[in-house]
């Protein structure tokens, strides 16, 4: 058996090379190397791929995230109501921009933000809304969009880990997440189910004058050299990245469908567990079936009870089998987002998500052998713990 990995980006690039390869041999040859045909075709195929009207591709996510808000004219003091159990990025960029982070709790199952908990959030000074497509599980973005809507609000898709997942309308129609709210971010780091070799990112939105902002934004500010029109940032995808990303656009369908099958195949060794709650998506299917395509399964993360997590955590590293806490500490208890006006009452689904999540590799080279020995490896310590 091969050496299990939390991500396999090697034996992911062998089976691409040969695209990849000649592509950045060419952008070495032409020197193009920023702003090249490379950078405006990935961008056109994206396009495409996402059914968005305009992609501004930009050097990473948290950048892509940060310019999102700058595009939409958010001022110092305006709130955004964000979810507590996330990465810092989606905080760390309003906190940036000197904007006022409001962090409320997730839904206990799907571990998104929490629809009424926007709403008891809500003031006169609440400008935007960020759902995180938090693990790749599309947020509820139906009900987002009517509570933004009823308080003329902007939503800011964070992307980041959900790239190629649909989200279903209650009419049954699909769209791809990131062209749901006004604006969306996302981020190509490597690991992503859409990653380049380094750093990217890309803002999507349908409205054509935001687009043209933060086109200006991602260069300087410029849409004429040395015309600075706006107030800008250095923020853009080189043309290397570009081409290991559009050789991987082709295959991101198939990318996902590999790790919802294997969350399947996961799902189905650990669900009957008392003291496991696998991932779930959709009522109707679960989120695991091999059709069902509103989790693209950027991780593959349980919820325990009753169990020493750190224990498990530190089993697996010792049988060989690398693991991941996200996140360990809720947003509103870092240091540099504490807020007095926080109650840990407020915040009780985070707080126990933070103590008992923990999540298995996840990549599209998983093979049968490897899932059964990290169910196993679950199973035996957990079994044997009580």
């Amino acid at each position: 058996m091969k050496k299990i990995q939390m991500v396999d980006l090697q034996s992911q690039y062998s089976k691409i090379k040969d695209v990849v390869n000649p592509s950045i041999q060419e952008i070495l040859e032409s020197a193009a190397f920023i702003n090249g045909p490379k950078v405006h075709e990935f961008q056109k195929n994206l396009e495409d791929y996402l059914g968005v009207k305009h992609v501004i591709p930009c050097a990473n996510g948290t950048d892509a995230l940060q310019i999102a808000m700058m595009g939409l004219g958010l001022k110092p003091g305006d709130e955004v109501i964000t979810a507590d159990f996330t990465f810092a990025a989606t905080v760390e960029v309003i906190a940036l921009l000197q904007l006022t982070p409001v962090l409320v709790d997730v839904d206990p199952v799907t571990f998104n933000i929490d629809t009424e908990a926007i709403k008891k959030a809500i003031t006169h000074k609440t400008k935007a809304i960020v759902p995180v497509h938090l693990f790749g599980l599309a947020a509820n973005m139906e009900e987002i969009l009517e509570v933004a809507k009823a308080h003329n609000l902007y939503v800011i898709e964070d992307n980041a880990q959900g790239i190629g997942a649909n989200y279903t309308y209650k009419d049954g129609s699909k769209v791809k997440t990131g062209v749901i709210g006004d604006v969306a971010s996302t981020s190509f780091f490597p690991s992503k189910n859409l990653g380049c070799y380094g750093d990217g990112g890309a803002i999507f939105t349908n409205d054509d004058d935001l687009a043209h902002t933060i086109r200006g934004i991602v260069n300087h500010g410029m849409y004429k050299r040395y015309h600075h029109d706006v107030v800008g940032v250095n923020s853009r995808l080189d043309s290397i990245q570009a081409a290991v990303l559009d050789a991987k656009l082709p295959h991101l369908d198939e990318y996902n469908r590999t790790r919802r099958n294997t969350a399947r195949k996961y799902n189905e060794a650990l669900k009957n567990h008392p003291n496991i709650t696998v991932p779930s998506g959709k009522t109707e299917c679960e989120g695991i079936c091999s059709s069902c395509d509103c989790h693209v399964f950027h991780q593959y993360t349980l919820n325990l009870k009753g169990i020493d997590r750190d224990g498990l955590v530190a089993h697996l590293n010792n049988n060989g089998i690398p693991c991941g806490v996200y996140y360990p500490i809720p947003l509103h208890l870092q240091k540099a987002y504490a807020d007095e006006r926080y109650n840990e009452e407020d915040f009780a689904v985070t707080n126990d998500l933070v103590k008992n999540v923990i999540s298995l590799p996840m990549h599209t080279e998983l093979d049968d052998e490897q899932i059964e020995l990290i169910t196993t490896t679950v199973l035996n310590f957990i079994n044997n713990s009580k």
